[in-house]
């Protein structure tokens, strides 16, 4: 089968997924995500749009990463407004999705918030920032004690402090991604599985996120491998460093066997290029070793040596999982662009699906529907957790090589390289108490 043809066939497929998956979302758990294959997309709705606000830093040393964002976002737009939009009681409206620079920033973030409070938007997006998420919930929470008759959701895609679904939990706050203490104890089993592995070196992002990420690998190789050794624990500013040669440096005088880091854009980019220039033979356990950019900066230096930790990627494998993957190709295809992150779209679809529960629009009636919401899209089951609004999904742990490898198919962003998944956790295994005392309006 051509390139082209495969792509025709996985978005035809992929229709008959979100519209079955939508289904099952509002429906009974009981219900078969898989009935609704081959059913023909619904007329375009024709309602008022129901505005989605993305608040991310647009510009700056982490646009690019903005920009993919922007992209899986609308690519569930898409999915839902091709498939007849939001069903509510006054008919079916279509999604928009309003696009808010932050620069990257948390006053320009909570500007941007104000400017879409001032536009009565009622859903707000962000993720690349846990500093800046943390304020916008403090926002919000205020904003909607204050205006209830204007009130705002937020919808957190990818920033993974923990404390945003434990000890600072709130109502208003749904999270789409596993938090740090979910993907660290992923890691960790795998890491508890390489026994050559008996030093290791902490380089985190100084900022909220990065030092949840230093003290989880301290807790959790405590419990799942006390025999090894932090030689490094070291944060560096983020979005401001511009050569990690004196950190490679420093992790190849540790001695270090690897290191763990949460770093992510530019950032990761530029530590892993780095260790590739220095020719640092090192494992890397890390969060988005597999994200934009990362596959292509490491090069032959990443195969065998870097491990990531995802929610889904595009050798996670089977049919299905192929076809939406072949469907995000063929709308973004430009090999650039070819950075999906499936809990992105999946997280617009399970809006609409909530949306489609309530019979309404108005963020508190939609809030109350998400709490215990399941969904499945055919080969990825998730559901949110009603107790802190943490979203209970599958987790793979991968290990990069070249395309065209026993177990990587399909590369990233036509570097060449890709993943092959080494542990897959399903949805029951990420589960992690929580602290949440969550108080209700």
């Amino acid at each position: 089968m051509t390139m082209a043809k495969w792509q025709r066939t996985a978005a035809a497929v992929l229709a008959a997924m979100s519209m079955a998956a939508m289904a099952y979302a509002a429906s009974e758990p009981a219900a078969n995500p898989a009935a609704g294959l081959g059913t023909k997309p619904a007329s375009k709705p024709t309602g008022a749009p129901i505005q989605l606000a993305l608040i991310e830093g647009m510009s700056g040393p982490f646009a690019n990463a903005g920009a993919a964002v922007e992209r899986n976002l609308r690519f569930g737009v898409e999915q839902v407004n091709a498939h007849g939009g939001v069903k509510l009681a006054d008919g079916a409206h279509p999604f928009e999705l309003v696009v808010l620079d932050s620069k990257g920033g948390t006053e320009e973030a909570l500007t941007q918030l104000r400017a879409a409070a001032d536009r009565h938007i009622g859903y707000i997006m962000q993720g690349n920032s846990s500093a800046v998420a943390a304020a916008l919930i403090g926002a919000i929470d205020k904003q909607n004690s204050r205006e209830p008759g204007n009130r705002e959701l937020f919808l957190n895609y990818s920033a993974d402090d923990p404390s945003l679904t434990n000890a600072n939990c709130s109502f208003w706050h749904f999270r789409f991604d596993a938090h740090a203490g979910m993907r660290m104890d992923a890691l960790a089993d795998v890491i508890q599985r390489h026994k050559a592995v008996k030093k290791v070196y902490l380089l985190n992002q100084d900022y909220s996120f990065g030092h949840d990420v230093s003290s989880l690998a301290r807790s959790t190789l405590t419990t799942k491998r006390p025999d090894i050794a932090v030689v490094g624990d070291e944060f560096h500013p983020i979005g401001r460093v511009k050569d990690f040669a004196p950190y490679i440096a420093k992790i190849r005088a540790s001695g270090a066997d690897a290191v763990i880091t949460g770093n992510w854009g530019n950032d990761l980019t530029l530590l892993v290029k780095a260790a590739r220039e220095q020719g640092l033979d090192t494992k890397f356990y890390t969060f988005y070793g597999n994200s934009l950019g990362a596959p292509a900066a490491l090069g032959d230096a990443g195969v065998g040596h870097v491990v990531a930790v995802a929610d889904w990627h595009p050798n996670a494998g089977g049919a299905a999982s192929d076809a939406w993957y072949g469907a995000f190709r063929a709308r973004f295809p430009a090999a650039q662009d070819d950075y999906p992150v499936l809990r992105m779209p999946l997280m617009i679809e399970t809006l609409a699906a909530a949306m489609t529960r309530a019979g309404s629009a108005d963020p508190m009636a939609v809030a109350k529907a998400l709490e215990g919401i399941k969904f499945d899209n055919g080969f990825h089951a998730s559901w949110m957790r009603a107790d802190d609004h943490q979203l209970i999904q599958p987790l793979y742990v991968m290990e990069m090589d070249k395309a065209g490898t026993p177990g990587v198919h399909f590369d990233n962003e036509g570097s060449g390289y890709g993943f092959r998944t080494v542990l897959a956790l399903p949805p029951e295994r990420t589960v992690l108490p929580t602290v949440c005392r969550m108080k209700r309006p």
